[in-house]
């Protein structure tokens, strides 16, 4: 019997509180030590993980040897520091998305971990996301046809003072810590799932961003265009403009054989509902196995797998870095960035 791994988390805000840790465990795998220095999130991380070593600097959590990898979930602009000191150690990571906060920080990273030898992924759960993986089996058994177009729309709500936890500030807001804002923070989702589903990149990019409605000096909304390598043209509205109780989370596909359509999957839990509708206008639902699995258990697990036996393909990180790359080109070209 395969038995699970220590994890050492890095970061424990409300991601790594509500969602990561929580995974973790449900996969199988052990908190083993936590590292923030915040004293009222290392309290947390201690009320939740009564056995876990609790550390407000990195260099002891590296050292611990019941640490196996590490969960990076800190703001954007720190994960650099954490995966190049790991590699160094030789811990594999796990490294939230976007994969850094500049694309020369991501290169830094890439490099550390070829140098360490070790595994570096980046966590879009939205991989892992029982609805995504039926929806790739349907495209890839042929249901749609030729795919021709996806279209996503992912937006939120990001008032200028938000928070989770009710301390700290909302850092997302901070160009010099975020790299960006609605583009930076939601496209890479969007980006990595259209790989994830056609199984080829977005190899063209192009990106109108906006400052509508929020006060902070960020996007509060993008419009990307792409087309992949194949020719698929992809859509993307990402937005922190966009009030939640709206409809604001739908995945399209549409190919010349028919479409098939997620509504409320996009997001850190399970659920939501997928139809296919075929070329004579015949809707159905897609039966989704396992339908009920958290994106996040099943991310946790992958990762376990991959660390314990070999990657099988969910984890990648030149792969990750041409999504960093993408973004960057996004923001590059857009006039209002200039």
């Amino acid at each position: 019997m395969v038995m699970g791994i220590g994890w050492g988390i890095v970061g424990y805000g409300w991601v790594a509180r509500d969602y990561a840790a929580p995974a973790i465990l449900a996969a199988g795998d052990t908190v083993c030590a936590v590292c923030d220095p915040t004293p009222a999130a290392l309290a947390a991380a201690g009320a939740s993980h009564p056995t876990a070593a609790l550390y407000d600097t990195l260099e002891p959590l590296l050292a611990d040897q019941a640490v196996q990898a590490i969960y990076v979930a800190t703001p954007n602009h720190l994960h650099r520091a954490a995966v190049e000191a790991a590699a160094a150690a030789g811990k594999p990571v796990l490294c939230e998305k976007p994969m850094a906060a500049t694309l020369a920080d991501a290169r830094a990273m890439v490099g550390a971990a070829e140098r360490g030898g070790i595994l570096l992924g980046t966590a879009f759960d939205q991989r892992h996301h029982p609805a995504h993986a039926a929806m790739r089996g349907a495209i890839l058994a042929g249901r749609i046809g030729t795919p021709t177009v996806i279209r996503i729309a992912y937006a939120c709500w990001l008032a200028a003072g938000w928070t989770v936890t009710g301390e700290g500030d909302n850092w997302r807001a901070d160009p010099s810590r975020a790299g960006g804002g609605a583009l930076m923070d939601l496209a890479p989702h969007g980006l990595d799932l259209a790989d994830f589903l056609l199984g080829e990149p977005v190899q063209q990019i192009a990106a109108l961003t906006q400052r509508r409605v929020q006060s902070y000096p960020v996007d509060d909304g993008a419009l990307l265009i792409g087309r992949t390598a194949g020719g698929v043209l992809v859509q993307l509205h990402v937005a922190y403009n966009c009030p939640d109780a709206l409809p604001r989370r739908r995945l399209e596909v549409l190919g010349s054989a028919g479409q098939v359509v997620a509504e409320n999957t996009m997001g850190q839990d399970a659920g939501g509902h997928v139809t296919v509708t075929d070329d004579a206008g015949n809707v159905a639902p897609l039966d989704i196995p396992d339908a009920e699995a958290s994106p996040f258990t099943r991310q946790m697990a992958a990762f376990s797998r991959a660390v314990l036996a070999g990657d099988d393909g969910f984890f990648n990180a030149q792969r990750d870095l041409h999504t960093m790359q993408l973004l960057h080109r996004a923001y590059a070209e857009d006039p209002a960035c200039r």
